[in-house]
């Protein structure tokens, strides 16, 4: 409870966090849907906001209001499952390159390196159109994941080199503690902000390319995601035809997502960060 209490004196924590809450309860409702909402005819076409369709319909007679409820529940599964694998591979890769160096490290960071010099939104692309008849969310959401954690493995990394030459570091090994239990207790408290805002910005990340890829109709546009919300959208020339609420409905809620992952990375990394704490325990 104190942590949560610490935490809400942060307005940007205050404001990400009852947004989250707002969208996961959004998402939550679409175990509740009252009908598919890849189903098309399932209501007449191009209906404005009204009682019985909140958010209006689109052209393919599909209730926006339930659709936009699945895609954000399947956009923030794609981000999760992109964020939590990256993570597995990122944290070990940095722990084991910045505490053993040497050809561990040599090792490790070429491996890394070799992904941030290539063009990976055009690998991206590519491996997209090679998979897209098998797409799914975890699909999407593991090739995403083996692309994007080498500049986090880095940024960990760099941090773990400096943890290193503390001298804590050098207490620890004199006292015979072993590199796990040297790593867990002593350098874990360190780099968990750093582990948490790059899973955040991994997850943003994630949504954005999803999106890209969506509109581009690199992915399974079955699925209802944000992207395929506005693929569709632009595809019938919703914006022309003036059904603001067709587009706008996918574009507010990614704003509304991307905002609220921002200032959820930030203000939980400030106050993970073991400097912070010093200054509040001091204060």
């Amino acid at each position: 409870m104190n942590v949560f209490r610490d935490l809400f004196r942060d307005f940007r924590f205050r404001w990400s966090f009852t947004i989250v809450v707002i969208l996961g309860f959004f998402a939550g409702l679409s175990f509740f849907a009252p009908h598919d909402p890849t189903m098309w005819g399932t209501f007449p076409r191009d209906l404005s906001p009204s009682s019985t369709n909140l958010l209006g319909t689109d052209s393919r007679g599909i209730d926006i209001f339930w659709t936009a409820t699945f895609a954000v529940r399947n956009s923030l599964t794609i981000a999760l499952v992109a964020g939590l694998i990256s993570r597995m591979i990122a944290v070990p890769v940095a722990l084991l390159a910045g505490y053993k160096g040497g050809t561990t490290d040599r090792v490790f960071m070429f491996i890394g390196d070799s992904f941030l010099v290539i063009p990976l939104f055009l690998i991206i692309v590519l491996l997209a159109m090679l998979v897209r008849d098998s797409m799914n969310l975890f699909t999407l959401g593991l090739m995403l994941a083996c692309l994007g954690w080498a500049w986090d493995a880095r940024v960990i990394r760099s941090e773990i080199l400096s943890l290193r030459e503390r001298g804590f570091t050098q207490t620890a090994v004199l006292s015979g503690s072993g590199t796990m239990r040297l790593v867990m207790k002593e350098y874990m408290p360190f780099i968990t902000p750093l582990v948490f805002a790059t899973l955040i910005n991994v997850m943003a990340w994630a949504i954005s390319l999803e999106i890209t890829l969506a509109i581009l109709g690199l992915v399974n546009l079955d699925i209802p995601t944000l992207g395929t919300m506005i693929f569709w959208a632009l595809s019938y020339q919703a914006v022309m035809l003036g059904y603001w609420w067709w587009l706008l409905t996918p574009v507010v809620l990614s704003i509304l997502l991307f905002i609220a992952l921002y200032w959820l990375s930030v203000s939980i990394s400030e106050y993970l960060d073991p400097r912070s704490r010093i200054q509040r325990v001091g204060a």
